[in-house]
């Protein structure tokens, strides 16, 4: 979770939903879900940004990691929250400036961006964090192009 007060950038919380081990798929999908429904009530975001889907070796990781992302995006827009998404490479490219960063330079990048004084744990909170300075950083472009458009 990521404030942004007249464009400075504040990492209010962040961490990870665990889902416990002796759970059927469904079951874990559903506890992810109530996890994110939580967050949202207690936060009441702008916004949603998600890393959109990407390539993975494993085939099976990909599947059930678009359904976790799948029911994530189902939280969220059923709240009334708009979901953004962005790739992988564009995230990269937003926060390190260069789309082929390695996940060290993506997590040194977050904790600087954000002041926080270490690297933000799990990694996947880290990789969260990312995705939404991005949408941070495309929201502010994109209201520099709209107020350019009406100036001219």
């Amino acid at each position: 979770m990521v404030d942004a007060e007249k464009n400075r950038l504040t990492g209010i919380a962040y961490g990870g939903i665990r889902t416990r081990d002796r759970r059927t798929f469904g079951e874990k999908l559903l506890e992810i879900f109530e996890g994110i429904q939580e967050v949202i009530a207690q936060f009441r975001p702008d916004a949603c940004a998600v890393e959109d889907v990407f390539y993975h070796q494993n085939k099976k990781t990909a599947i059930i990691m678009g359904h976790a992302r799948a029911v994530a995006m189902l939280a969220a827009i059923q709240s009334g929250i708009p979901v953004f998404e962005y790739s992988p490479r564009e995230i990269k490219m937003s926060i390190v400036g260069n789309g082929a960063a390695s996940k060290e330079q993506v997590q040194a990048m977050v904790k600087n961006l954000l002041h926080l004084e270490v690297k933000p744990r799990p990694d996947d909170a880290a990789d969260a964090l990312a995705v939404a300075l991005c949408h941070f950083h495309r929201t502010r472009f994109r209201q520099m192009l709209s107020s350019e458009g009406e100036e001219n």
